[in-house]
């Protein structure tokens, strides 16, 4: 049994010499002197010939102009088929395009903007009582007895991993330099449900973190306990007593005066 071997037609020799036509077709669509040296050909096929030439433009580093020419069967005349700038190895190339739900980051939602949630999002799961009656259903959405979707297990694991990790959780160097863990202040408030051994809300209104969702070993320098100092004494009033009066006695000088010893004046 032998191999059967695909029959590669030699290149057109006629669109192989067509390098100014190609030349002049990459620079009508580029600006004048950006397309460089020739840098080869290739065979697409009967009378089919792609050449290549260096793109010089800044922007487009590792790009090169790829021009395709052919001929008609028994015609002379070369014609330009296509003309396209492609990438090379080492061209720089946009991202792959990701949705728009995919390329959300904390923090882009404005004013305004609506996000809408996939009804399979498997960080939501059904929080409406199960009932038959869809009349059922909806008298207990409508008397607040039920929600919608409410956390499921994977979002409420997801969310615990982000806030630990996170600015409000124990790797941060405020937490490391504060004085004891927020488990232990009095201005920490523990969420409910599942989330009430990890979790709770600084309510302390000097702390930075006020009002927000913070790890239990967090921690910062407005920890209720951080400082406590003594009461202050307060100092007795002075008592001056200005009713009675001591005696003092009177000291004996050291010159007599009853003496008559002259003392040399004249």
């Amino acid at each position: 049994m032998s191999r059967t071997r695909a029959r590669v037609s030699a290149p057109d020799q006629a669109c192989v010499a067509a390098v100014d036509l190609a030349r002049a077709a990459a620079e009508e669509l580029a600006r004048p002197g950006e397309p460089g040296e020739h840098l080869g050909y290739e065979s697409e096929g009967d009378r089919i010939v792609t050449h290549y030439f260096a793109c010089l433009d800044r922007a487009y580093r590792g790009w090169r102009w790829a021009v395709t020419v052919t001929r008609a069967s028994r015609a002379k005349k070369v014609t330009v088929s296509e003309a396209v700038l492609l990438p090379g190895s080492g061209a720089l190339l946009a991202p792959e395009w990701l949705p728009w739900s995919e390329r959300l980051r904390p923090g882009d939602l404005g004013v305004g903007d609506l996000l809408p949630t996939a009804d399979d999002d498997d960080r939501l799961a059904p929080g409406f009582t199960e009932t038959d009656d869809d009349t059922d259903r909806q008298m207990v959405f409508e008397y607040g007895l039920g929600r919608a979707r409410v956390l499921s297990a994977i979002g409420r694991d997801r969310a615990a991993r982000r806030w630990h990790a996170g600015e409000h959780g124990p790797h941060t160097p405020i937490a490391h330099a504060a004085p004891a863990q927020c488990s232990t202040c009095g201005f920490y408030w523990l969420l409910a449900g599942e989330l009430r051994l990890s979790f709770g809300v600084c309510a302390n209104e000097y702390a930075p973190d006020d009002g927000r969702v913070v790890a239990a070993d967090h921690g910062c320098g407005a920890h209720s306990e951080a400082a406590v100092l003594p009461a202050p004494v307060e100092q007795a009033i002075p008592i001056l007593d200005d009713l009675g009066y001591d005696l003092m006695e009177e000291e004996t000088g050291s010159v007599d005066a009853s003496a008559s010893e002259e003392l040399g004046h004249s």
